[in-house]
């Protein structure tokens, strides 16, 4: 049996028309002889939906009883029992009522497609988990009801229903929508034409992005690697010259004019590690382009054209942009440059925008190169050049009829050699000198084809070219070593500056700045490993990239910051030039490392101090809180022991009464102190097992006085995980905090109900509530809410429970009592193997509105 299909309607707002098209398609499917049930639908008195259920099989809803009402649910078992191929099930983010099968619908679809049931269903926009925070900037509301998104992101069909502002707002002032009590406050407040738009345009961006994972995922199964246009995506070519911020700006221009259009910066750097780019000005630029929207790319490769259409297509990127050349006019006889390149082999499929600006054809520095202070490229011509220019050149000068004199000759050679000198630098020009001098001695200089030199000043002639011939290889030579240590420095002064920078403001994580280290010199992964002593084993403090080494000795290369801690690479050797810089880097990682520490030691300070605020705290409670019931008990008895009065049997009775009072106050706040001690002391190690609730709650009311609190516990209810005595602790601690604050007359409710794999225990009460701003500090220690009396306690009752019921791994929540008030809830686990009975209700849970989809 396969897992059902999941199809979803998607809208931006109640009312578009989701049911009405998912009611369409059912008719459709019927009709085409689909077995099609409505497992559960909503019209909400629309009269046209209402019309679409006619002629549709409905299984029968299930009866549930809550507060006082009685509210209809999604029968699960009924229709596994019926087993459609096909069932509609109406508002996916839907919270059940209290006593369901599931506390959420999601979680029941997710059942009929287990059972390999096909399932329709309608969600909107607002109620995607991830947009909760987004839809409550926008409308002002919260959305209660969610769904993760990763439960609509699984659907195998996602369909928008979409409907302009202005449609809608006439869909509801015609009544189609909301009775039309309700129209005028809908429109004027969640209905605004600003909403509408917002929701719009987040459900139309959410269902692009749907469709895109979509596409990329056919592309990579096909192996589809040209463009497809079907969304404006463009990559921005960076350099890390200072140009790059017009680029990234214009980009983002060109993505606004079309509606979703995305950008994606990329740095390209060569393989051979450290490069010329301003590390800085690349921080810079990363801000910038993720301020706009956008992401950056760092991608290694030694062919910086075909990387970047590589890259470019692996995005299935429509438009790059490059800017204009910043080579002067004498460079481009090296090459067309990387924007014409690039032009040229893009295809029909890809636009390529080039940009100009402020920094066209003003030179740029010399790369900073590995394997050499001048590219592969270059090398090969300087040899080119050197070798084959000179014989070239003598078979040129040997086949023409021309007389141009020894001196010309020599000066072309020697024009040769310059060539190779600036081309390949020193070894061509040596080369091409030596070459140039053979062939002017036996081509050129009397007695041709000899060795001999029959005129001594041409001897002189010949020295003096092959001197000159060296002395300009080795200047050019020295000026290309100048240049590269230059720029070398360049680059390393601007990058210890930003590390420097990041040390001061001390901005950077460990995990970035190894992520720096590896992209800086162009390494697979880094790691910071550390030991506690020399012979004891290395263990990775923080890492970066795939496969990080171990120990210092597996690395490519490592860089030791003291006998404990060492940075470890992977990918390649660097050469010595570069431990420089990387030294600075390792020492900035301990500095880091250390900082995180310290933050961590901070961390155990604050704590501590928590601590002595809690005993200072204790000792305020027992100079005062203990000595009230103390002062009491000790005039009763002194009152009792006096001889100067004779008490009555009443009077007796009323003293005895006032000491055992005071006792129990003085047990109760003790034990509260007692565990409280222990929950700071973190000694607190619960006894897990499984236990009924009717077994623990009603022992657990034994402090309250009679008829101040009412408990509905259902027996059916399932066992839950816990520790019996400090669950018993805490719901006496809750109970009693209700009823303190109980106006007089009004019972407590207590109450119990299955949700899904957990219990909820509820305890309302009808005092005064806590305002929102409040809830999380009633939890605190020596804490007292409002107006209370000092003699009510020391204000640890919540706190303890809070600790008990956390340690048990359970939950515990303050919610506003519907009415006025406060209720608790406590959340427990479920034991296993006890599923939760579906008949078991709870009269005191927060209620769960059917239709709270669909109110503005």
């Amino acid at each position: 049996m396969g897992r059902g299909k999941l199809r979803i309607y998607l809208g931006a707002a109640p009312g578009v028309g989701k049911t009405y098209a998912m009611l369409a398609e059912a008719h459709r499917r019927v009709e085409r002889g689909t077995d099609c049930v409505v497992a559960f639908v909503e019209h909400h008195d629309r009269p046209r939906t209402e019309v679409l259920l006619h002629g549709l099989e409905q299984t029968p809803r299930r009866s549930l009883e809550h507060r006082g009402a009685v509210f209809t649910e999604m029968d699960v078992d009924a229709v596994l029992a019926r087993r459609p191929a096909v069932a509609l099930v109406d508002e996916l983010a839907h919270t059940n009522v209290p006593g369901s099968r599931n506390a959420k619908r999601w979680q029941d679809v997710a059942e009929l497609l287990a059972a390999g049931i096909d399932v329709i269903s309608t969600v909107n926009i607002q109620h995607l988990e991830s947009l909760g925070d987004v839809v409550e900037s926008i409308t002002g509301v919260r959305q209660r009801e969610t769904v993760p998104d990763e439960v609509v992101r699984r659907a195998d069909q996602i369909e928008l229903v979409d409907m302009s502002p202005q449609a809608l707002r006439r869909r509801m002032a015609h009544g189609n929508v909301y009775k039309p009590d309700k129209v005028d406050a809908a429109l004027s407040n969640y209905f605004r034409p600003g909403n509408l738009t917002a929701l719009r345009e987040l459900a139309l961006l959410w269902t692009a992005d749907r469709v895109d994972e979509y596409l990329q995922q056919y592309r990579g199964e096909h192996g589809i690697r040209s463009t497809w246009q079907a969304r404006e995506r463009i990559v921005v070519g960076l350099t890390g010259g200072p140009e790059g911020r017009t680029l990234i700006r214009r980009a983002a221009r060109l993505a606004e004019k079309g509606a979703g259009g995305e950008v994606l910066a990329v740095y390209i750097s060569r393989s051979d590690g450290l490069t010329s780019a301003s590390p800085k000005e690349l921080t810079v630029q990363r801000t910038l382009v993720e301020d706009l929207g956008g992401t950056f790319h760092h991608v290694i490769g030694d062919d910086i054209p075909a990387a970047l259409l590589e890259f470019a297509r692996g995005v299935n990127a429509t438009q790059i942009v490059l800017g204009s050349s910043r080579r002067r006019t004498w460079q481009y006889i090296l090459g067309p440059g990387v924007g014409a390149t690039v032009a040229r082999e893009s295809g029909p499929d890809l636009d390529v925008h080039i940009v100009t600006h402020e920094e066209v054809a003003k030179g740029r520095g010399l790369p900073v190169a590995r394997g050499g202070r001048l590219g592969r490229s270059r090398r090969i011509a300087g040899w080119l050049v050197g070798v084959g220019g000179p014989a070239l050149l003598t078979l040129l000068l040997t086949h023409i009829d021309a007389n141009l004199g020894l001196a010309n000759d020599m000066l072309l050679f020697l024009a040769l050699n310059v060539a190779a000198a600036l081309l390949g630098g020193l070894w061509p020009a040596l080369a091409s000198a030596a070459l140039g001098s053979v062939l002017l001695n036996w081509f050129f200089t009397p007695p041709i084809h000899r060795i001999t030199i029959a005129d001594p000043l041409n001897i002189v002639a010949i020295a003096v070219f092959f001197g000159v011939a060296v002395s300009v290889a080795s200047v050019v030579d020295l000026a290309a070593r100048r240049t590269h240590q230059a720029a070398r420095l360049r680059a390393e002064s601007e990058t210890l500056s930003l590390l420097a920078g990041s040390v001061l403001r001390g901005e950077q994580t460990l995990e970035a700045l190894l992520e720096r280290v590896r992209e800086t010199f162009s390494m697979d992964s880094v790691a910071l490993l550390e030991r506690a002593g020399d012979v004891d084993p290395w263990v990775r403090a923080g890492s970066v990239g795939p496969h990080p080494a171990e120990r210092p000795e597996d690395a490519d290369v490592d860089m030791p910051v003291d006998d404990h801690l060492a940075l470890a690479l992977t990918g390649r050797v660097l050469p010595a030039e570069d431990r420089r810089v990387l030294g600075a880097f390792a020492a900035q990682a301990a500095v880091v490392l250390d900082r995180q520490r310290l933050v961590g030691e901070a961390e155990e300070a604050r704590k501590l101090a928590e601590g002595n605020k809690i005993r200072t705290s204790l000792l305020a409670a027992v100079s005062h809180d203990l000595r009230t019931p103390l002062a009491g008990i000790k005039a009763a008895v002194s009152s009792l022991r006096s001889d100067d009065v004779e008490w009555s049997e009443d009077d007796v009775a009323a003293l005895l009464e006032g000491i055992e009072d005071g006792a129990d106050r003085l047990d109760h706040l003790v034990g509260n102190l007692l565990d409280m001690s222990r929950l700071q002391t973190g000694t607190v190690t619960p006894l897990i097992r499984a236990i009924d609730l009717d077994e623990v709650v009603p022992m657990a009311l034994g402090g309250v006085p009679d008829g101040s609190a009412e408990l509905d516990v259902p027996e059916t209810l399932p066992m839950v995980q816990v520790d019996k005595g400090l669950l018993e602790r805490a719901v006496a601690n809750i109970v009693e905090n209700a009823v303190k604050y109980s106006p007089d007359g009004i019972p407590v409710m207590v109450a119990a109900s299955a949700l899904g794999d957990r219990v909820e225990l509820r305890v309302v009460d009808r005092g005064p509530g806590v305002p929102d701003e409040s809830k999380d500090g009633i939890f605190e220690p020596f804490q007292r809410f409002g107006d209370a009396p000092r003699g009510a306690g020391v204000g640890l009752g919540l706190a303890v429970a809070r600790g008990f019921v956390e340690a048990m791994g359970g939950t515990i929540t303050a919610e506003d009592t519907p009415g006025g008030g406060l209720t608790m809830v406590l959340t427990l686990r479920a034991a296993r193997g006890a599923p939760p009975d579906p008949t078991a209700r709870a009269d005191t849970a927060a209620p769960a509105d059917p239709t709270a989809h669909a109110a503005p």
